[in-house]
């Protein structure tokens, strides 16, 4: 570690420090993930007769489906509101060659470079680059990122076909996600960008939502809707990276828009999305890891489709409520998402 402190020009005394943090906080997470959250479904396992919770393996696959659940539709529930659900699927697409060009330098350079580092990389340069070309593209939007996100599969095919197919083994998880390549440090990086990102959430949680809701009055009001923008792209392309590797490259932008879109069927104000989209992704995580295990199918596949079931079960619901007239009338005596019920929230619709 000293090495890669010197190189970015920290002292050896600070370097020191750093890496006794580092190890402070490591230690701190094992004991959780061991001892405390895995005590607990260890004896969950028993208390249920279901041998499944007591593997490690599957102890680190739901705690990182639980992390994905919740900054998935955080993220989310700004960006299909903002109709800007296309920004996760060409997030995902781009990473994927961020996760290529890892594997190639490691296997042309003999380097040791973690594929989820150049993805992070990657993708948050991308997503820059795409707040960038919505601004100026207007109309076109969505055919930017389309271009971006073709492009960066495109990159991500070309690196893999570089060498002869030799790193296609090792993106695969990447692809279509694992339950099996969960490890600890991936379950630690899902932890560390669940409080990241609900961190920055929370705090920027009002501009954030004018933004959203009107940036034109945003900008009268003096706050930096460009900032606030790049912002929660950045914070997508974090969510994007963090959830890959067990959701897979094709299906993570699915838990930034199946649950939200579940939850704007029902919610009465936008917290109130946020808080319904997050117990509807839980729902279909728990549900899809554990479909993975008992048929043995793809964990990323069974997360989405339990996700789309919720989805279809609402909107079904909500068709049957509409030919019921005493569903009908007692809905219409609860408040809608008014413009005073989003003033509440802090921001009000176009």
């Amino acid at each position: 570690m000293l090495d890669w402190y010197t190189l970015l020009g920290v002292d050896g005394t600070s370097a020191i420090v750093a890496s006794q943090l580092f190890d402070l906080l490591y230690g701190v997470f094992e004991w959780f993930l061991e001892d405390e959250y895995g005590a607990r479904m260890d004896r969950l396992a028993k208390y249920l007769g279901m041998r499944m919770l007591g593997y490690p393996y599957m102890q680190r696959a739901y705690l990182a489906a639980v992390c994905i659940a919740v900054i998935g539709p955080v993220v989310g529930t700004f960006l299909v509101h903002r109709e800007m659900a296309m920004i996760g699927d060409t997030l995902a697409h781009t990473a994927f060659a961020g996760v290529a060009v890892g594997l190639f330098l490691n296997s042309a350079l003999s380097l040791t470079l973690s594929p989820l580092l150049t993805a992070f990389v990657v993708a948050v340069v991308t997503a820059l680059l795409v707040e960038l070309l919505v601004e100026h593209a207007g109309a076109y939007s969505d055919t930017s990122l389309a271009i971006v996100l073709t492009g960066g599969f495109a990159v991500g095919s070309i690196l893999i076909t570089a060498t002869d197919g030799g790193i296609a083994v090792g993106i695969d998880a990447y692809l279509f996600g694992s339950l099996a390549t969960v490890s600890k440090e991936n379950v630690g990086v899902l932890i560390l960008m669940s409080l990241v990102v609900g961190s920055l959430v929370t705090l920027a949680y009002r501009p954030l939502l004018y933004v959203t809701f009107d940036a034109t009055a945003a900008r009268a009001a003096r706050l930096n809707v460009r900032l606030y923008k790049r912002l929660m792209v950045v914070l997508t392309a974090l969510v994007v990276v963090s959830a890959m590797q067990i959701m897979g490259v094709i299906l993570v932008a699915a838990m930034l828009v199946v649950p939200v879109a579940a939850a704007a069927q029902v919610a009465q104000s936008f917290k109130q999305s946020i808080l319904l989209a997050i117990l509807a992704a839980e729902f279909a995580a728990i549900a899809g890891v554990t479909l993975s295990y008992v048929y043995g199918i793809a964990a990323g596949g069974s997360i989405v489709v339990a996700a789309i079931a919720v989805y279809a079960v609402v909107v079904g619901f909500q068709g049957l409520s509409n030919r019921l007239p005493s569903v009908r009338r007692l809905r219409s005596q609860r408040p809608g998402q008014t413009r005073e019920g989003l003033e509440a929230d802090g921001g009000e619709r176009e």
